[in-house]
């Protein structure tokens, strides 16, 4: 999820007339809030640990927490469906979006987005027991993705090639029980985000599709000075060691 203040005027659908500090939406004290939509629904990126509290933890946060606090504002996290988040950003209603999104062309052409801060690969999911294990072994049968992440069009390329039928849904734990309740075949999430569900539960199972040169980026207004700013400060991090910090942290290990 001060300067730069016009791309966060343009935003907040302000204009140049409002008095000096109260044209950009929400402040606190003498800083400006950045409103960060998220979809909290897919760990180690961005999920609530009810057995901790309520609060939305993961890597993605501490990214923003970090960038934002270095760049000197205050950040606000918002839940919002994965497929909603882009509209909810068009309609003035967030400042950014951090939520492990990759760029494609048609996102690029609603917003902008910083250089690729992790990269991830899909993973094809199902069950043990029906001995799902090549893209030709899923003729005929459901798979179920995301609602508006890049896995449908991981799952569209796949169709191009055998007879699937594609079920949208708007959360990653909707895909895990569709598949344990027979609904789907099969599912399409990222390798990541699998990690804790295979090591938690023996029933699941699953292979790494080759994604390419995918990654995760973060969302901004079209045309926001804010992008180069994120930029400026993710270079910084990667540089500094920060980046890998949060990496091992969250993942277990050092970025590949």
């Amino acid at each position: 999820m001060s300067i730069l203040v016009v791309g966060l005027l343009a935003a907040c659908g302000t204009n140049g007339n409002d008095e000096e500090g109260t044209g950009s939406g929400d402040q606190t004290e003498d800083k400006q809030v950045l409103r960060m939509g998220t979809s909290a629904d897919y760990p180690p990126f961005e999920y609530i640990d009810t057995e901790v509290g309520e609060e939305i933890i993961g890597f993605d946060i501490d990214l923003a927490k970090a960038i934002t606090e270095e760049l000197g504002y205050e950040l606000e996290v918002q839940d919002i469906d994965f497929g909603s988040l882009i509209t909810a950003m068009d309609a003035g209603n967030i400042d950014l979006i951090l939520a492990g999104m990759t760029p494609t062309e048609e996102r690029l052409e609603q917003v902008d987005f910083t250089d690729i801060y992790y990269a991830a690969n899909h993973m094809l999911v199902s069950l043990k027991d029906s001995n799902i294990s090549s893209i030709e072994e899923l003729e005929g049968k459901t798979v179920g993705v995301q609602l508006g992440s890049i896995q449908v069009d991981q799952a569209e390329a796949i169709a191009e090639e055998v007879n699937i039928t594609i079920e949208n849904r708007d959360r990653i734990p909707q895909l895990i029980q569709e598949l344990k309740a027979g609904r789907i075949d099969a599912a399409i999430i990222e390798d990541t985000v699998m990690k804790g569900y295979l090591e938690s539960d023996e029933e699941l199972t699953g292979f790494t599709l080759d994604s390419g040169e995918e990654g995760s980026a973060i969302a901004l207004p079209k045309d926001s000075e804010l992008t180069e700013e994120f930029n400026r400060v993710l270079a910084e991090m990667k540089e500094n060691g920060e980046l890998d910090a949060l990496i091992v942290k969250w993942f277990g290990g050092e970025e590949e």
